[in-house]
């Protein structure tokens, strides 16, 4: 069994997963884009006896009616997501904060349907390895 290390961005929550991986999903819901800032979030699923928070103690927000997301109040890093009613028994940890985040690939996209229309071709822009040159 693997275990995977992470943490918050300011060291303050870390954490660590012992437990077999459900699915790596790429999120596009408008939820999940709004709480991270981001076009889409990654998050790996498991069972939630598989994660142990080692260190300081994440914020709990209620998102929704059942829905519950743990972050650094310290720094604002999203952490964890749970829905006893849609998910039970399941923690969704956002992948972005691993120490390794190639530790376990992406799988799938999910809440295509609230997809920005830009992300289904973002992967055929322009790439720098760092920041494009001063013209």
């Amino acid at each position: 069994m693997t275990t995977i290390t992470g943490g918050c961005h300011c060291g303050a929550i870390r954490y660590e997963i012992a437990g077999e991986l459900i699915v790596h999903a790429l999120c596009h819901c408008t939820d999940c884009r709004r709480h991270a800032g981001a076009p889409v979030v990654g998050w790996t699923m498991y069972p939630e006896g598989a994660l142990k928070v080692t260190k300081g103690a994440p914020k709990l927000y209620e998102s929704s009616e059942h829905g519950r997301r743990q972050f650094c109040a310290d720094c604002g890093t999203g952490l964890f997501y749970t829905n006893a009613n849609i998910l039970p028994g399941i923690v969704d940890i956002q992948s972005g904060t691993y120490d390794d985040p190639n530790a376990a690939p992406a799988m799938i996209h999910i809440q295509t349907a609230e997809r920005l229309h830009w992300m289904e071709s973002a992967h055929e822009l322009p790439t720098f390895e760092r920041y494009p040159p001063q013209t």
